[in-house]
């Protein structure tokens, strides 16, 4: 019977970091996910990017990772805020020596990396096209049956399976949770005027409308758009076809990028808020999507994810060194005050953005231009907003200073 230190069940981006990040520092694990590579890694873009914070980037090469990353992203060099297209703006500008606020990335490159770099760690038993068909938990350890006839036990278990974490559901743990009525559409297209590193953020009665920018590739300049519609409005946005989607797009935009063609393939998920009410429980831990899911306003949605992963290794992996096992309630406590004043403030401030911003009106499009105008003049409040999006606030975990644990 195969035993680790932990057993994650869940291999995406989350999962596969922490394995990895764990495999770097001495611990072992167990990772379980039903998914198949031959699907989740299959060449070609289909439309997924993410934001990559500096503070998460820096755990990526701690861990590993971030060679084989070199030269595939997009720098944020700027981030660009409006109301809709009218006057006033809140440009998001570092000076020149500082970090770019994050860099781009396709999520099929995100997912080949770490999960190559999951399935060549020594300490890391990848299981794919694998569930776990029953777990128990006690404070003598964790004991779980496979779907592929085998039983494996571990000091600690983590989810990492997404929003509907059914580990989450079967250990009772509540968790508040709301729709917003509103799907993001999701792809990319290339442009006739180059991006020059900026992400746009266009603020419209409707919803957050957000060009994110991508490399350049043989076909020209490209952006990743992540397009909020009302619910009932998903199912056109995703018949239109290519040349009225695009014009739709244009129109959106102002056409400051010039003419728009070669869209991606399109994708849409409904938006929601959902925050568990505790991450802990008896030799059980959540990270990512499995704790927290908040609207992509902000675009911090992974970075949570991973400081969760940089939090927790480095809690376990202290422990390890007073002579603690990975499920030591101890510890989990201490993963547990560490992420929940975070995670719950950013998930407040998200949610109050997309609900000042989704106010209708001209009045409450001129409060918010002012507001806007106002905070644009004001250095010290945009630098403690750039230190947020480089995910460089509160008291930051080792790996996401880019040093071992």
């Amino acid at each position: 019977m195969a035993h680790a230190d932990v057993l994650i069940l869940g291999g995406g981006l989350v999962g596969a970091s922490l394995a990895t990040a764990l495999d770097r520092s001495g611990l072992s694990s167990i990772v379980v996910d039903p998914a198949d590579p031959a699907v989740t890694l299959a060449a070609g873009f289909d439309g997924r990017a993410s934001a990559v914070a500096s503070a998460s980037h820096r755990m990526l090469d701690a861990i590993g990772v971030g060679a084989a990353l070199a030269g595939k992203g997009c720098a944020i060099r700027q981030i660009r805020v409006s109301d809709g297209l009218g006057p006033g703006k809140l440009d998001f500008t570092p000076a020149p020596e500082d970090d770019a606020l994050g860099t781009m990335y396709e999520n099929r490159l995100l997912r080949t990396v770490l999960f190559e770099a999951a399935s060549t760690a020594a300490r890391v038993d990848l299981r794919m096209k694998t569930r776990a068909l029953h777990v128990e938990r006690d404070l003598d350890g964790v004991r779980a049956e496979l779907s592929d006839g085998t039983h494996v036990t571990a000091d600690l278990l983590v989810a990492a399976e997404g929003r509907r974490s059914p580990t989450r559901e079967a250990a009772g743990i509540p968790v508040a949770r709301w729709q917003y009525d509103h799907s993001a559409i999701i792809g990319a297209f290339h442009h006739e005027r180059s991006h020059e590193n900026v992400a746009y953020e266009i603020f419209y009665p409707s919803g957050p409308f957000a060009l994110l920018p991508l490399p350049d590739d043989d076909g020209g300049h490209r952006c990743a758009i992540v397009w909020t519609v009302a619910a009932k409005h998903e199912a056109a946005m995703l018949k239109l076809g290519d040349r009225a989607f695009l014009a739709e797009a244009e129109a959106r935009m102002g056409g400051f990028l010039g003419r728009l063609s070669a869209p991606s393939a399109r994708a849409s998920y409904p938006l929601g808020f959902h925050h568990a009410a505790r991450i802990v429980d008896t030799r059980l831990a959540l990270i990512g999507d499995a704790a927290h899911g908040i609207h992509p306003i902000a675009g911090q949605g992974l970075n949570l994810g991973f400081r969760d992963v940089a939090a927790l290794a480095q809690v376990l992996v202290e422990g390890r060194r007073l002579g603690l096992e990975a499920g030591d309630a101890q510890l989990l406590a201490r993963y547990e005050r560490w992420r929940s004043l975070d995670t719950f403030m950013v998930a407040a401030a998200t949610d109050t953005l997309t609900r000042l911003f989704g106010l209708p009106g001209r009045s409450a499009s001129a409060v918010r231009r002012v507001g806007i105008s106002a905070v644009d003049r004001l250095p010290p409040l945009k630098d403690r907003f750039m230190a947020e999006a480089r995910g460089e606030s509160g008291t930051l975990p080792r790996l996401l200073m880019g040093l071992t644990v």
